[in-house]
């Protein structure tokens, strides 16, 4: 289910694993590499749902919440795709559905199984998806819509990775204790290895930084 000619690699993983710095952080070395790329940025921070929700307090994450997080979600990756030959996005599906399982009611699990069957079989438009496993302080001064879901960082990480298996969607573990340059490296050395790097452009890659 190739977008157009677009390659797409995903980074996912729990909240403050680093996923935002190491999207821009790809997104910049392949730009300096003169690969024709973009990147996504979470679509739930400009939801007017979640605005309403975490900014003021106003009701808590329901089903249209949820619902619009997804939709976004999934229309944001998309879009972002067209004209592109490689888009690296920040998180999946599987993450959305991840948060819908642990924050919605038991009583509207059956919507959170469709939208994972629906990510299920949208699942191919993700060329390889690369898993970071470190975790920071989720409470960042300012960060208000980390706030919320500040405690449930655990939870997230182990109900990410339940989902992913449930799906079939493999995750590429990116090692521990690495620098953001050192983590470029790591995932650019491995997607040289598939061999789809040489669709993007034909210059021979440097690495970023040793290690």
């Amino acid at each position: 289910m190739a977008i157009r000619q677009c390659r797409v690699i995903a980074v996912e993983g729990t909240h403050a694993s680093g996923k935002t710095t190491l999207v821009h952080a790809l997104t910049s070395y392949y730009r300096e590499h003169n690969v024709h790329v973009t990147c996504t940025d979470e679509p739930a921070r400009s939801s007017p749902f979640m605005e309403e929700i975490v900014l003021h307090g106003n009701g808590t994450f329901d089903r249209a919440a949820e619902l619009d997080a997804f939709g976004a979600q999934l229309t944001t990756h998309l879009r972002a795709a067209r004209n592109q030959r490689l888009l690296i996005t920040d998180k999946t599906l599987l993450n959305v559905v991840a948060y819908a399982r642990l924050l919605l009611p038991p009583g509207d699990q059956r919507l959170v199984d469709a939208m994972q069957q629906l990510a299920a079989a949208a699942a191919p438009m993700y060329d390889a998806i690369f898993y970071t496993s470190d975790t920071y302080d989720p409470r960042q001064p300012g960060d208000r819509f980390r706030d919320k879901v500040a405690d449930l960082q655990h939870a997230m990480d182990e109900t990410l990775r339940q989902t992913a298996y449930e799906t079939g969607l493999p995750l590429i573990e990116v090692p521990q204790g690495l620098t953001t340059c050192q983590r470029v490296a790591w995932i650019s050395a491995r997607l040289d290895q598939t061999k789809w790097q040489a669709t993007l452009t034909s210059p021979t890659y440097e690495r970023p930084c040793p290690g």
